[in-house]
């Protein structure tokens, strides 16, 4: 699968909650892990009960102070994940190929600071807000659908999956028409 992902949260503060996303990240592959204003008690990550694949050894996870802070890789599109009117029903969203998801904290709402740094907000179309670790597994979830080279889904729950068609790969495709000339030049 092309691209990455990372997820994040904000102003997080249950241990619990933290250490169940990051090992939900790290399961479904994530680049990294972040946090922004998280309040941790004694401001420690580590070590969270709940994680025990141990994600800290395999999955790198990055703190910052601020939003001002906050810094991610060129291109990557920061996914804000909110219960909100204006946001985007995550089952007709396309997730972006290099992406950032993050979430609030659990009593409140991402920041309108962080909802203006994002190029899309999202939401699980649910009644009410979910748990933070949930969210973000749903979303991730969502993501590996999205992206994965699954087969259909069968037709019935005693059918078998509708196998995926093989890749047949082509020739080149030139984007330009100085390469199609050369190409024609050269007798190909």
């Amino acid at each position: 699968m092309r691209g990455y992902f990372a997820i994040g949260f904000e102003g997080v503060s249950k241990t619990g909650n933290v250490g169940n996303l990051i090992r939900t990240a790290n399961g479904f592959g994530a680049a990294f892990v972040f946090s922004v204003r998280p309040n941790l008690p004694d401001g420690e990550l580590s070590p969270v009960l709940s994680d025990t694949s141990k994600s800290d050894k395999s999955i790198p996870y990055y703190e910052y102070d601020s939003l001002e802070d906050m810094t991610l890789p060129k291109k990557c599109k920061i996914i804000g994940i909110e219960l909100c009117d204006d946001a985007v029903d995550l089952p007709t969203f396309r997730h972006p190929q290099n992406a950032a998801y993050v979430l609030g904290s659990e009593r409140l709402s991402l920041s309108q600071g962080m909802m203006d740094k994002c190029d899309h907000i999202i939401k699980i179309p649910t009644k009410f807000c979910l748990n933070v670790a949930t969210a973000g597994a749903i979303v991730m979830y969502d993501r590996q659908l999205s992206f994965g080279r699954f087969s259909e889904r069968a037709l019935t729950p005693t059918s078998e999956p509708i196998p995926r068609s093989k890749h047949i790969r082509g020739g080149p495709i030139f984007r330009t028409d100085k390469y199609s000339q050369l190409k024609k030049q050269e007798g190909n």
